[in-house]
């Protein structure tokens, strides 16, 4: 069993990172953080803020949408940082990085950055987990595509993610009628 070294805070609790740009948050990134709050004490949301990724949303408005998501559960810290993510890290009492996986593609990325983490901090370790299988398809990326497009994302986001994606695009927020056989 492992035993607390002298000095170190009884009531921290076990704390994991879980970074990224979350450009906006999907109902994978929640699935991954609910499950890690079944781990970990506290679960600190690290929005990165690296503008050469040109976000959609700003660092502001990612805080903002990621608080309210959130807004009920206790253990979730959502906070933001430049820079280096072990710099941060550091910063936060954290020794666990947790990343989601959705596919053997997003191994070989996450390994690779699993591992120069390790290297700038060996005291630091990832935990990848595996996103829930009715997410494995839904990434940020393509949840921005299909939204500029006028698709529906209903279902794989929040309804507030979902809203604000709408406005963002200038699109009616209101819903869209379905089409029926009368209307052709």
């Amino acid at each position: 069993m492992l035993q607390k070294k002298k000095g170190e805070d009884k009531d921290m609790g076990k704390i994991a990172i879980y970074p990224g740009s979350f450009d906006p948050m999907t109902y994978g990134h929640i699935d991954i953080v609910e499950r890690a709050l079944e781990i970990f004490d506290k679960v600190i949301i690290a929005i990165a803020d690296n503008a050469e990724k040109r976000p959609l949303f700003s660092t502001q408005e990612r805080l903002q949408i990621i608080k309210n998501i959130f807004k009920d559960t206790p253990h979730i810290i959502v906070d933001s940082f430049k820079g280096l993510l072990v710099d941060y890290v550091a910063k936060t009492n954290a020794k666990v990085i947790i990343r989601g996986l959705r596919a053997t593609s997003d191994f070989e990325y996450e390994f690779h950055m699993a591992s120069m983490n390790r290297s700038l901090n060996p005291h630091l370790d990832t935990l990848f987990m595996m996103t829930n299988k009715d997410y494995f398809f839904v990434s940020s990326r393509t949840i921005k595509e299909v939204a500029k497009l006028g698709g529906g994302v209903e279902g794989l986001v929040p309804d507030l993610v979902a809203r604000r994606l709408k406005e963002k695009f200038k699109l009616p927020v209101s819903k869209k009628k379905q089409m029926s056989w009368d209307d052709m």
